[in-house]
């Protein structure tokens, strides 16, 4: 039997708050995804030195980029919107350099929520950064009321999304208001939203396993098939149909 491959997981970052201390996090459905598929997860603090990520990332078979707060736009040259919440700024700095040595390496990646758009990103894409304006006739994609909110996904035949979802109707959690506006060349569209919303992408460069889906696979509000992603991903890296063990 093949060795389960290392897959690192980035984190989540909050600085110290009065009595509270500096913490990383991750929710654990990504950690349970990549067991539950086959894999071995690493969790991944936010580094500060280049070597060390690279360093890293030589020891990993992949990386899954974990969702979170928004990616401040400014770093892009655009101007932020009031409704953008950016993420800690050690996280962003760490999730910038990595997705860069990703993308450069053609290391296999499965990139979820912002962690999508940070990939698309840095190959060279754009992002509408608040959806309800940008895309007015769009559906809703955030509910604040309701963490269960969810929509329609259409997948693209022959892709990725098609291998885990088939036929029939499909619904996915959806907790977003910035979504991808221009696709990097290095990508094709898995499947949309019913509006034409970018839900899911994966890579058109012959090698390279990536895939991005705007939705949370990982969720509590996921369903049985959306974490089936975890498994296409492992695939990808072995090229082998791993023994799926259902988490608890």
């Amino acid at each position: 039997m093949a060795a389960k491959p290392l897959i690192g997981i980035n984190t989540d970052y909050r600085a110290s708050r009065k009595e509270h201390a500096a913490l990383s996090f991750v929710a654990a459905g990504y950690f349970d995804g990549i067991t539950a598929a086959g894999g071995i997860p690493v969790i991944m603090p936010p580094l500060a030195d280049e070597d060390d990520v690279v360093r890293l990332l030589d020891l990993l078979d992949g990386v899954v980029m974990v969702g979170g707060a928004d990616l401040d736009p400014r770093r892009d040259g655009w101007m932020p919107h009031p409704s953008v919440r950016p993420m800690d700024t050690r996280r962003e700095d760490f999730d910038r350099m990595l997705a860069q040595h990703i993308c450069r390496r053609h290391m296999p990646v499965l990139a979820i929520g912002a962690g999508m758009q940070l990939l698309n990103i840095t190959e060279g894409g754009t992002l509408f950064l608040h959806i309800p304006e940008d895309l007015p006739k769009a559906i809703p994609h955030k509910d604040p009321g309701d963490a269960s909110h969810r929509h329609a996904l259409l997948v693209e035949a022959g892709s990725v999304m098609e291998r885990v979802y088939g036929d029939g109707e499909i619904r996915v959690n959806s907790m977003h208001h910035m979504a991808i506006d221009d696709l990097a060349t290095s990508f094709r569209i898995a499947a949309r939203a019913p509006d034409g919303v970018i839900e899911a992408i994966e890579s058109q460069v012959e090698g390279w396993v990536a895939i991005g889906t705007q939705f949370h696979p990982e969720a509590e509000t996921a369903s049985a098939l959306d974490v089936k992603i975890f498994e296409e991903f492992v695939i990808g890296i072995t090229g082998e149909v791993p023994e799926v063990k259902l988490v608890a």
